[in-house]
């Protein structure tokens, strides 16, 4: 399994650094920086030598939106995977986060599981193609 270079905003210190340590011990992830707030984010994501292959997005940050930097991180074209992940994994939020451009939506409270299989599947290859973090049915 290649290990998945990950570009992580969030806001809350406590979650983020949580959130990083959940990853890397269940899967082959390299948080390779951070954000916590929607300027340096899209600062990060819109320099050509930060590659990464999976951003994960808060929509709630220190300042501004997460929904701001899924739009940049979009139109950047670059080859990565864009998941979000919130307390604020509304139907109406995760319609117009998949609008934005993410792959997947993931509710902070209750589906951590399905982000940590969906980042196991993409380091393994697998093309993420299952319903995990789509709109419930």
């Amino acid at each position: 399994m290649a290990h998945l270079r990950t570009y992580i905003v969030e806001d809350s210190p406590v979650i983020r650094e949580n959130l990083i340590a959940t990853l890397e011990e269940m899967v082959p992830v390299e948080v390779i920086g951070t954000a916590d707030d929607e300027s340096s984010a899209k600062q990060w994501l819109g320099k050509s030598d930060n590659a990464c292959d999976l951003v994960i997005i808060d929509i709630f940050l220190k300042s501004g939106s997460g929904l701001g930097v899924l739009q940049t991180a979009r139109q950047a074209q670059a080859a990565r995977k864009l998941v979000v992940l919130s307390n604020y994994a509304t139907p109406d939020m995760r319609r117009k986060c998949l609008q934005l451009g993410a792959d997947k939506v993931f509710d902070k409270s209750n589906e951590i599981d399905g982000l940590i299989s969906y980042c196991a599947r993409l380091a393994s290859g697998e093309e993420a193609s299952s319903g995990l973090g789509a709109l419930p049915s």
